[in-house]
């Protein structure tokens, strides 16, 4: 038996990584990797960089990084209400003013796929990880699309198994031959009612694979505290809250 660990979508938030990486810790599990998105919206984004580097945790490129490593322009996103538009442009701004240009290097140099395989006994299962999708770190991609699109992602990738995050809204979906397409949730920004830390374990066995989805409480009040005290909008101290927003 093999177990791994995946996580995502941290955005800054340190409390809450530290909720789920000892939580990790404490299952004996050492085998873990993050999905990217460690910056934006809460106010410690370099502090967060900084525990993936010292701990060697393997990170993808999240679109968030990729915006604050190469200073991407901000595009207003339809989905957004003009509330969050421009608490979003303002948080965007907070980070790449605040993110060190060492760390900023850091995230320009991370990868854009993992694609790993374990060796179970005679089983090697191969497992497709990416912040979004194959082609894009900012395709939204939720359980309700068509089985086919994850399908195909299995297919292309010729995996067993396809991890991923981004949206901040957890799933697992299993098709007819035994594949499995997974969203992780979010470590530090769940969209989720619960506002939980989200992570998702990997049991690799020779005759399967069991995924688990873990939700942690973490101190919430004080990371919506110290949001309020920095110059990241008090929009996202409200959305953690979960009190009532224009999303």
């Amino acid at each position: 038996m093999i177990q791994i660990a995946v996580f995502s979508d941290v955005h800054g938030n340190l409390p809450a990584l530290e909720a789920v990486l000892n939580d990790i810790e404490q299952r004996g599990i050492h085998q873990k990797f993050c999905l990217g998105d460690l910056v934006d919206f809460a106010p410690w984004g370099n502090e967060v960089i900084k525990k993936i580097k010292n701990l060697n945790i393997p990170c993808l490129m999240g679109n968030h990084d990729e915006r604050i490593a190469f200073d991407i322009p901000v595009v207003a996103l339809s989905k957004h209400s003009e509330e969050e538009t421009s608490a979003r442009f303002i948080a965007i701004d907070h980070s790449k003013k605040h993110i060190t240009q060492e760390n900023k290097n850091f995230l320009a140099e991370l990868p854009f796929h993992f694609k790993l395989n374990y060796k179970v006994g005679e089983k090697h299962w191969k497992i497709q990880l990416v912040h979004s999708s194959l082609e894009s770190n900012d395709t939204y991609l939720y359980e309700s699309e068509n089985d086919e699109v994850f399908t195909n992602m299995l297919r292309e990738s010729q995996s067993d198994l396809v991890a991923m995050g981004h949206t901040h809204l957890s799933f697992k979906k299993q098709f007819e031959n035994g594949t499995w397409a997974i969203n992780c949730g979010s470590v530090g920004r769940s969209k989720e009612e619960n506002r939980l830390a989200s992570y998702l374990i990997l049991t690799l066995n020779e005759e399967n694979i069991i995924p688990e989805i873990i939700q942690l409480s973490y101190p919430l009040e004080e990371v919506a505290r110290q949001i309020e005290e920095s110059g990241i909008p008090n929009y996202y101290a409200s959305f953690l809250r979960n009190e009532k927003l224009s999303i």
